[in-house]
């Protein structure tokens, strides 16, 4: 979406936003305009060809910069292409720092497009990572070899992530003018281990039995162990049922609302319908619920402190909550409706 209008102070600081950003272009000068955002930011832009390419320049927010002020340097930036020279305007219109830019501009135009659980994974590492590495620097500062360094002093186990949000960012930067190119792209990544597992069908007895008996010495365990029996049951992702609520349970399947990939539907077979069945459902929307807070789901924390505990007595240390899912899609699981390892898969133990 665009049009073309005279700006002036009277109506650049009126356009609403909309579903979708689009920009409002001067028609006195070419490639002045008004960028304006589903958030209702608008910023002042201009958009200019140096040496065969095009580039962007975020010249200040409406409201803030005076429009006239954005003219001139509009019409500064013009001369100086004129001349040969650089367009940038470094001295007038500094690139901002990579906090500045990450806090201003980079969340008001992509944060809001990510799911909640990936915001929290970005927002652990712009603290305890990026920004202590890169806050300070002026993005057009921040070289590959810069990058590299940070890297390769990272902790193995979230360096990949990390490098991931960075270049998001930096992809951005590059699209506002801030940068060149982006000094993230092509760096090499720390290689991921195979660690796909598949359960044996004595591996998955004893699991249950196991699972059982975590349950027979507490009752309050059941509604966890119940989680990890539908993980095997239906493929989902931990997440997946961890948060699963009532809404979502259908006679024959479940409508999951909001998974990874987007809205999907999980059919059940007749395990999986009598253990979400059994769920107490009190006043609470979720299946699985909080003991300390039923208007919540069962924590993250506490799933995960229940598996540990449970696969350690099982003598399975190096299975992992995602194996579940493995195990699910293997073709010895597909072939039966009903699961081959035990008359009655998902235990005897009765919930308190």
């Amino acid at each position: 979406m665009g049009r073309k209008l005279r700006l002036g102070e009277e109506n650049a600081g009126r356009f609403r936003p909309g579903r979708a950003e689009y920009t409002v272009w001067d028609s006195g000068i070419a490639g002045f305009g008004v960028r304006v955002r589903p958030s209702g930011s608008r910023t002042f832009v201009f958009h200019c060809g140096a040496h065969g390419r095009s580039k962007r320049f975020t010249l200040g927010r409406v409201g803030v910069k005076p429009i006239g002020e954005a003219r001139r340097e509009c019409l500064e930036i013009r001369l100086r292409e004129a001349a040969g020279g650089s367009p940038d305007a470094t001295d007038r219109n500094p690139v901002p720092s990579f906090r500045d830019f990450v806090l201003g501009d980079w969340t008001e135009a992509c944060r809001g497009r990510h799911k909640p659980s990936t915001k929290k994974s970005i927002d652990s590492h712009l603290k305890t990572q990026l920004l202590p590495a890169f806050g300070s620097t002026p993005l057009d500062r921040i070289s590959r070899a810069a990058v590299i360094g940070w890297f390769s002093r990272t902790s193995p186990g979230g360096a990949n992530r990390a490098l991931d949000t960075l270049s998001r960012i930096m992809n951005h930067a590059l699209v506002c003018g801030h940068v060149p190119a982006n000094p993230a792209r092509g760096v090499k990544r720390n290689p991921g281990r195979r660690m796909t597992r598949f359960l044996s069908r004595d591996e998955i007895r004893l699991l249950h039995e196991t699972l059982d008996a975590c349950v027979a010495e507490r009752p309050s365990r059941g509604p966890r162990a119940d989680i990890v029996r539908l993980l095997l049951l239906t493929g989902c992702r931990s997440g997946e049922i961890r948060t699963l609520q009532w809404r979502e349970v259908g006679e024959h399947v479940l409508a999951l609302s909001d998974s990874k990939t987007g809205p999907r539907t999980v059919y059940l077979n007749r395990d999986a319908k009598a253990l979400i069945a059994r769920q107490l459902r009190m006043d609470s929307a979720y299946v699985f619920r909080s003991v300390r807070d039923p208007g919540r789901p069962c924590s993250e924390r506490s799933l995960w402190n229940f598996w540990y505990m449970a696969r350690e007595r099982a003598g399975l240390e190096d299975l992992r909550l995602h194996d579940l899912r493995h195990t699910h899609a293997s073709q010895a699981v597909m072939k039966a409706s009903r699961c081959p390892w035990s008359p009655n898969c998902w235990g005897t133990a009765t919930q308190a």
